[in-house]
Protein backbone atom coordinates (compact mmCIF):
# COMPACT_ATOMS: atom_id res chain seq x y z
CA UNK A 1 0.00 0.00 0.00
CA UNK A 2 1.18 3.07 -1.28
CA UNK A 3 -0.15 6.21 0.33
CA UNK A 4 -0.03 10.11 -0.26
CA UNK A 5 -0.03 12.27 2.69
CA UNK A 6 -0.81 15.82 2.05
CA UNK A 7 -2.33 19.27 3.55
CA UNK A 8 -4.23 21.03 1.12
CA UNK A 9 -6.32 23.74 0.33
CA UNK A 10 -9.74 23.98 -1.14
CA UNK A 11 -7.84 25.58 -4.23
CA UNK A 12 -5.35 22.18 -3.90
CA UNK A 13 -2.83 25.14 -2.48
CA UNK A 14 0.03 23.13 -0.84
CA UNK A 15 2.53 25.80 -0.19
CA UNK A 16 4.52 29.02 -1.37
CA UNK A 17 7.54 29.47 -0.98
CA UNK A 18 8.68 26.24 -0.13
CA UNK A 19 6.60 26.98 2.83
CA UNK A 20 3.41 25.91 4.53
CA UNK A 21 1.36 28.54 3.99
CA UNK A 22 -1.46 27.29 7.03
CA UNK A 23 -0.11 25.76 10.93
CA UNK A 24 -3.05 23.05 12.23
CA UNK A 25 -1.45 21.57 15.09
CA UNK A 26 -4.08 19.18 15.29
CA UNK A 27 -3.09 17.94 11.17
CA UNK A 28 0.92 18.05 12.17
CA UNK A 29 -0.02 15.81 15.43
CA UNK A 30 -2.04 13.09 13.60
CA UNK A 31 0.81 13.15 10.92
CA UNK A 32 3.42 12.43 13.18
CA UNK A 33 1.19 9.34 14.33
CA UNK A 34 0.24 7.93 10.75
CA UNK A 35 4.09 8.26 9.37
CA UNK A 36 5.57 7.39 12.86
CA UNK A 37 7.61 3.85 12.16
CA UNK A 38 7.57 4.05 8.13
CA UNK A 39 9.35 4.99 5.14
CA UNK A 40 8.49 8.75 4.31
CA UNK A 41 9.80 9.75 0.63
CA UNK A 42 9.57 13.34 -0.51
CA UNK A 43 11.66 15.88 -2.98
CA UNK A 44 14.56 17.61 -2.25
CA UNK A 45 13.08 21.19 -1.93
CA UNK A 46 10.64 19.68 0.98
CA UNK A 47 13.41 18.04 2.69
CA UNK A 48 15.30 21.11 2.92
CA UNK A 49 12.04 22.86 4.28
CA UNK A 50 11.74 20.30 6.77
CA UNK A 51 15.22 20.86 7.61
CA UNK A 52 16.37 17.41 8.74
CA UNK A 53 14.85 14.04 8.71
CA UNK A 54 11.86 12.60 10.45
CA UNK A 55 12.27 11.13 13.88
CA UNK A 56 11.63 7.57 13.83
CA UNK A 57 11.03 7.13 10.22
CA UNK A 58 13.05 6.31 7.35
CA UNK A 59 13.52 9.09 4.53
CA UNK A 60 14.25 9.00 1.65
CA UNK A 61 14.93 12.15 -0.55
CA UNK A 62 14.53 11.93 -4.72
CA UNK A 63 16.83 14.32 -6.49
CA UNK A 64 18.24 15.09 -9.95
CA UNK A 65 21.62 16.07 -8.57
CA UNK A 66 23.66 12.94 -8.43
CA UNK A 67 25.74 14.50 -5.71
CA UNK A 68 23.34 15.24 -3.21
CA UNK A 69 24.13 14.08 0.17
CA UNK A 70 21.86 14.34 3.67
CA UNK A 71 23.05 12.82 6.69
CA UNK A 72 20.68 9.70 8.30
CA UNK A 73 18.71 9.61 4.90
CA UNK A 74 18.53 7.75 1.52
CA UNK A 75 19.22 9.46 -1.82
CA UNK A 76 17.42 8.55 -4.76
CA UNK A 77 17.48 9.73 -8.19
CA UNK A 78 14.07 8.52 -9.44
CA UNK A 79 10.40 7.57 -7.92
CA UNK A 80 11.05 4.07 -8.54
CA UNK A 81 14.86 3.97 -7.11
CA UNK A 82 12.82 5.36 -4.14
CA UNK A 83 10.18 2.35 -3.55
CA UNK A 84 13.10 -0.09 -4.49
CA UNK A 85 14.16 0.90 -1.07
CA UNK A 86 10.39 0.48 0.35
CA UNK A 87 9.78 -3.15 -0.19
CA UNK A 88 10.38 -4.18 3.97
CA UNK A 89 7.59 -1.36 4.52
CA UNK A 90 3.98 -2.34 4.51
CA UNK A 91 3.05 1.30 3.96
CA UNK A 92 5.29 4.04 2.74
CA UNK A 93 3.98 7.39 2.43
CA UNK A 94 4.82 10.03 -0.04
CA UNK A 95 5.04 13.47 1.37
CA UNK A 96 5.49 15.23 -2.06
CA UNK A 97 6.11 18.31 -2.83
CA UNK A 98 4.09 18.63 -6.18
CA UNK A 99 6.33 17.58 -8.56
CA UNK A 100 6.96 14.51 -6.28
CA UNK A 101 2.99 13.90 -6.35
CA UNK A 102 2.13 14.24 -9.50
CA UNK A 103 4.46 11.81 -10.20
CA UNK A 104 2.84 9.30 -7.23
CA UNK A 105 -0.60 9.83 -8.11
CA UNK A 106 -1.00 7.03 -11.11
CA UNK A 107 1.14 4.20 -8.49
CA UNK A 108 -0.49 5.41 -4.63
CA UNK A 109 -3.07 2.93 -3.66
CA UNK A 110 -4.78 5.56 -1.11
CA UNK A 111 -4.60 9.23 -0.66
CA UNK A 112 -4.36 10.49 3.40
CA UNK A 113 -5.02 14.11 3.31
CA UNK A 114 -6.13 17.08 5.33
CA UNK A 115 -8.32 19.45 3.46
CA UNK A 116 -7.90 23.31 4.76
CA UNK A 117 -11.68 24.76 3.99
CA UNK A 118 -9.72 28.04 3.46
CA UNK A 119 -7.92 29.39 -0.30
CA UNK A 120 -4.70 30.62 -0.65
CA UNK A 121 -1.94 32.21 -2.51
CA UNK A 122 0.30 29.30 -3.75
CA UNK A 123 3.36 28.67 -6.10
CA UNK A 124 3.13 24.57 -5.58
CA UNK A 125 -0.74 22.61 -5.89
CA UNK A 126 -1.55 18.88 -4.92
CA UNK A 127 -2.45 17.69 -8.37
CA UNK A 128 -6.50 17.27 -9.43
CA UNK A 129 -8.08 14.53 -7.63
CA UNK A 130 -9.50 12.04 -10.13
CA UNK A 131 -13.05 10.81 -8.62
CA UNK A 132 -13.62 8.00 -11.54
CA UNK A 133 -10.18 6.61 -9.82
CA UNK A 134 -10.18 8.05 -6.44
CA UNK A 135 -12.98 6.99 -4.28
CA UNK A 136 -13.99 9.03 -1.13
CA UNK A 137 -13.58 6.42 1.79
CA UNK A 138 -13.99 8.52 5.15
CA UNK A 139 -14.24 12.01 6.18
CA UNK A 140 -14.19 13.83 9.62
CA UNK A 141 -14.78 17.79 9.85
CA UNK A 142 -13.23 19.93 12.36
CA UNK A 143 -13.89 23.09 13.13
CA UNK A 144 -11.52 26.25 13.63
CA UNK A 145 -10.55 26.61 17.31
CA UNK A 146 -8.13 28.81 19.37
CA UNK A 147 -4.72 26.60 18.12
CA UNK A 148 -6.40 25.16 14.50
CA UNK A 149 -6.91 28.73 12.89
CA UNK A 150 -9.15 26.90 9.88
CA UNK A 151 -11.64 24.47 9.15
CA UNK A 152 -10.50 21.32 8.18
CA UNK A 153 -10.93 17.67 7.42
CA UNK A 154 -8.99 14.48 7.29
CA UNK A 155 -10.15 12.78 4.52
CA UNK A 156 -9.15 9.34 2.57
CA UNK A 157 -9.36 8.16 -0.75
CA UNK A 158 -8.50 4.87 -2.17
CA UNK A 159 -8.73 3.57 -6.14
Amino acid sequence: MITIIAAIANNNALGINNKLIWHLPEDLKRFKRVTNGHHVIMGRKTFESLGKPLPNRTTIIITRNKNYKANNCIVVNSLDEALKNVKQDKNPFILGGAEIYKLAMPIADKLDLTIVHHEFEADAFFPEIDTSIWKEKSREKFKADEMNKFDYSFVTYEK
